[in-house]
Formats: C-alpha cells, sequence, structure tokens
C-alpha cells in the first residue's frame, strides 16, 4: 500500500512515481511477451488491431508505435494488473471498486520514435467524476534520451486546454498557449519494473525517443467505479448496445463490483469533437489533425 505522505503528494500534484510495482518474475514474462508481440509484427505491414506502426516498419526493422489493448491480446496483462503491488496502489488511490478504461504497451523504437504531443487524458475521454488515473509501467530502463513521460505538476487541479486543431478535436494542446508552462516540467525516469501514475487531468507528454535504445512501457487508464463515460467521446463502449455494454463492463472491473449509481461532480468538460480525420489512435489523431509539436 501507499504510504500517506505519497498518497498526500498524488493528490497534490497529480503524479507518483513508485518503484517495483511487479515483481522480478512478473516484469521478466512481461518483457518475454512482449519481445513475441514485437518479433510477431515483422510481417504486418499496415496498422491494424494489434498493431500501430512506426514509419520506417518493415520485416528486418519492426518499428511500432504501440501495441494495442494489450489486456485483451494476451491474458497475463491482465492478471498482473489485478495481482501485483500495483493492484494495491490502485486500492490506495481510487478505492476498493476499479475498472479499467483502456491499455497500452507504447513501444518507442531507438533512433527517433514517434513523440506523443502535449495534452490531457481527461480531454479524449470525459466523465461523471475525474477520479481517473493512469499507470505507466516501465519494462526496461528509462533515462532522458529515450522518450521518457513528462508532466506539469498540479495541471490536474486546473482546466481542461483546447485540444483542436483545425477545426477538429487534435488530441494534443497548442504549445502556444499561454496555459502550458514549459518551466514546470517533470521528467519521469526510473529503472525497469518503476512505475509512473498520472492523474487524468494532468498536462503531460513524451518526446520522441533519440537514444539507440527501445522504450516500453505498459499504460493502463483506469476509472473509480463511479465514474462513467459520457456520451461523444471516441470510445467503443458507444456502439455495443445496452445488453452488450453491462457485460463489457463486468469484463472491465479490475477489483470490487461495478457501481450503478454514478457520481456526479462539477468538473470541467470539453467534448472531442468534431473528430479528427483519423482519429484510430492518439499518434494518428494528433497526425492527422495537424497538431502543432511542442519538439521541433
Amino acid at each position: 500500500m501507499l504510504s500517506k505522505d505519497e498518497i498526500a503528494s498524488y493528490h497534490k500534484n497529480g503524479y507518483l512515481m513508485v518503484e517495483d510495482a511487479v515483481s522480478p518474475s512478473q516484469l521478466d514474462e512481461l518483457r518475454r511477451l512482449t519481445a513475441q508481440f514485437i518479433e510477431a509484427s515483422r510481417d504486418v505491414r499496415e496498422s491494424n488491431a494489434v498493431y500501430d506502426l512506426d514509419k520506417g516498419h518493415g520485416p528486418d526493422t519492426p518499428r511500432l508505435t504501440r501495441i494495442k489493448i494489450p489486456h485483451k491480446q494476451h491474458p497475463y496483462f491482465w492478471e498482473v494488473l489485478r495481482n501485483s503491488r500495483m493492484t494495491e496502489v490502485l486500492a490506495s488511490l481510487l478505492g476498493p471498486d476499479t475498472a479499467i478504461i483502456t491499455s497500452k504497451l507504447n513501444t518507442k523504437a531507438p533512433g527517433g520514435g514517434a513523440a506523443v504531443e502535449w495534452h490531457q487524458d481527461w480531454a479524449f475521454y470525459p466523465h461523471t467524476n475525474d477520479d481517473l488515473l493512469a499507470f505507466g509501467l516501465m519494462l526496461e530502463d528509462v533515462d532522458a534520451a529515450n522518450g521518457p513521460l513528462m508532466v506539469i505538476p498540479e495541471t490536474h487541479r486546473g482546466p481542461i486546454l483546447d485540444h483542436s486543431m483545425n477545426g477538429v478535436f487534435a488530441g494534443a494542446i497548442n504549445p502556444d498557449d499561454p496555459l502550458f508552462e514549459r518551466d514546470k516540467i517533470v521528467t519521469l525516469t526510473g529503472k525497469a519494473g518503476s512505475m509512473t501514475v498520472h492523474h487524468a487531468r494532468i498536462l503531460h507528454g513524451s518526446a520522441p525517443n533519440v537514444s539507440d535504445r527501445p522504450r516500453y512501457i505498459l499504460f493502463y487508464e483506469i476509472a473509480k467505479a463511479d465514474a462513467w463515460p459520457i456520451l461523444g467521446a471516441a470510445s467503443y463502449i458507444h456502439e455495443l448496445g445496452q445488453r452488450r455494454f453491462w457485460e463489457d463492463l463486468q469484463e472491465r472491473i479490475i477489483t470490487g463490483k461495478a457501481c450503478l449509481t454514478p457520481r456526479l461532480e462539477t468538473v470541467p468538460v470539453r467534448m472531442p469533437l468534431p473528430p479528427a480525420p483519423d482519429n484510430s489512435s492518439i499518434f494518428k489523431t494528433q497526425e492527422s489533425a495537424g497538431a502543432k509539436s511542442a519538439f521541433r
């Protein structure tokens, strides 16, 4: 479990670093599975339901931006979330009843793996309250050169910035926004097995990987069970219908049980509409909408 000081720090700053979030054997298995997925991507020619391909991808040089929804691609990614120190951290910050929103294994290739422009997760999927967070489990050592997560502390208690460009939702803020305070950026590095935690409303991004090593971070995006999604966000759940939605909700419960009484709070909401020409991933959203880069 987290200490009172760690919990207080998370609520004040909007982020936290946790060491040894999984056991050495769990880390080894996650690495093994990741290597298998990357190896299998050599024969993939275009992005699909499993892979987002980066520029330069090919059979001799597999380059991915992401393995999509890994907890649905292999059960171990789900098992480790429910049975590790991550589970304890989740209980400390969100309580006994939690549900997954999505997961992704971001795999920045060496020598220029794609940046993630500055954004707030909340802009993509507003809910009835903001008890939402993301875990970022480092599968390899992450340093300043290979595209670590960066955050701006305390922005989770501020406004939701404009994420639009060219008349559509771009999934990124304009780096010229006066509320984007570069001088307050904190870079989150750590050893393999360490985990970042960040609130869904905190401003964050990550630069290209300019090192000669890959950067593998497994992200889980999670909500307290009484936080219900608002119609209009880019989510598959709105296409399910009532019966399938209920079945899907049961499958997404990490700890505890589903909540049928959503908690309504006064939270800032700006709907992610109109959608970008290609909103199949954050990378495609930012690129197709013409998001302005903060890393050039």
